[in-house]
């Protein structure tokens, strides 16, 4: 099961935006475009299947207005999201998230083309076992995100909990930072939390095997690395020590704080790779790692089982994606003229397309003025409405 595309609608930046998906996806643009805001959005709806919006919102330092869009007068939040399907039958779950009580007060799930959810004025409607007769239940207790969040999942059809575990094995890291990825923790419970500030935690319960496959995913980079140790203390708290050894002398133990950000950073993405999910999300993928090092780490996301989506800065970056690849998933975020956020594949642009043929993704991408490129943009997207 993968996502095809979301569409959004007051979310942040997001006023009727339109984002279509391969399973590796990498999205660019200027500061400011609302490449951050697509990563949240995604972090917002595998919050939706979990409820509690209100300390969602919380961990981010959010008040509930600062989700909706301040470009129109609207309150609630729209979404539709597409599923890719073997048999090409219509798969979807769209609904409208109002941002006063934390809750989709309006939602559906369509499934090979049957309504197997339905939430509208205070009931919610679901099939009758495995009948096409519909159960209308009365909504008597209190919830936030979706409705999914809070009914037993023995009441639910069996799509509509593969879509409820796909959304809580979605994993946003788009909040890592060094020095979150130092510090000492007490416990996981399996995640790395949004900056990583749970991966001492997170190493110490993983499993001799699991954690064994990240070092040798790590040595492959860092060829003096012998191993990664999380050591409990007599407090609780578990504090990451990384063993390196030279020119074959005693190893060489150091803390996570004394650790360069670029191989924390490469750790907590291997770790998250570790654990059994559908999505991952990566903000500005480059920071802090040597360019040498970002070839190796792309051809791990791009395999990669998991969909996957990152955003980068630097045009370097395309150059390690093969242009097959590049065509199909780097994707050009932007602002139209009244601030709201869109997406186009890059190389659909013709000018990118034409490029490509004599540079590699990412000369192409730096090549091109970007405060210039919104006209052709236009231009091309004119063209292509006249053409269908």
């Amino acid at each position: 099961m993968r996502i095809k595309s979301i569409s959004v609608n007051n979310f942040k930046s997001l006023v009727n935006f339109y984002l279509p998906l391969s399973k590796f996806n990498c999205i660019v643009g200027l500061n400011g475009s609302g490449k951050s805001s697509i990563l949240q959005f995604f972090d917002f709806l595998a919050q939706q299947v979990k409820g509690e919006m209100d300390q969602w919102l919380k961990q981010r330092h959010w008040e509930p207005s600062d989700i909706h869009s301040k470009l129109t007068p609207k309150k609630n939040v729209e979404f539709r999201i597409t599923f890719s399907s073997e048999q090409g039958n219509a798969n979807e779950w769209r609904a409208s998230f109002n941002t006063q009580t934390l809750r989709c007060t309006n939602e559906r799930i369509i499934w090979n083309g049957k309504n197997i959810l339905k939430v509208e004025s205070g009931y919610y409607t679901i099939p009758k076992n495995e009948s096409k007769e519909l159960d209308k239940i009365h909504i008597s207790f209190d919830y936030q995100g979706s409705l999914m969040s809070q009914i037993k999942e023995e009441l639910l059809p069996p799509d509509a909990i593969k879509l409820k575990h796909f959304f809580k094995e979605l994993h946003a890291l788009d909040l890592l930072a060094p020095e979150l990825l130092r510090q000492r923790t007490r416990k996981a419970g399996n995640s790395l939390g949004l900056g990583g500030e749970r991966l001492s935690a997170f190493l110490y319960e993983a499993k001799d095997e699991k954690r064994q496959k990240i070092e040798e995913k790590l040595k492959k980079c860092y060829p003096n690395l012998v191993k990664i140790e999380s050591v409990a203390m007599r407090s609780g708290w578990k504090k990451l020590i990384v063993h390196e050894i030279f020119n074959n002398k005693r190893p060489l133990k150091t803390e996570a704080r004394h650790v360069a950000d670029g191989f924390l950073r490469m750790l907590a993405i291997f770790a998250q790779l570790s654990n059994e999910q559908s999505f991952l999300l990566l903000d500005e993928i480059e920071n802090g790692i040597n360019l040498e090092l970002i070839e190796s780490l792309l051809d791990v996301l791009v395999e990669a089982t998991p969909q996957i989506l990152v955003s980068t800065h630097s045009p370097v970056i395309l150059n390690y994606i093969e242009d097959s690849v590049a065509i199909e998933s780097v994707i050009y975020i932007y602002k139209d003229t009244s601030g709201g956020t869109k997406a186009i594949k890059l190389f659909d642009i013709p000018s990118m397309k034409e490029k490509l043929t004599v540079m590699g993704p990412g000369e192409a991408y730096e090549d091109t003025s970007l405060t210039e490129f919104y006209d052709e943009i236009i231009q091309h997207l004119e063209s292509s409405d006249r053409k269908s």
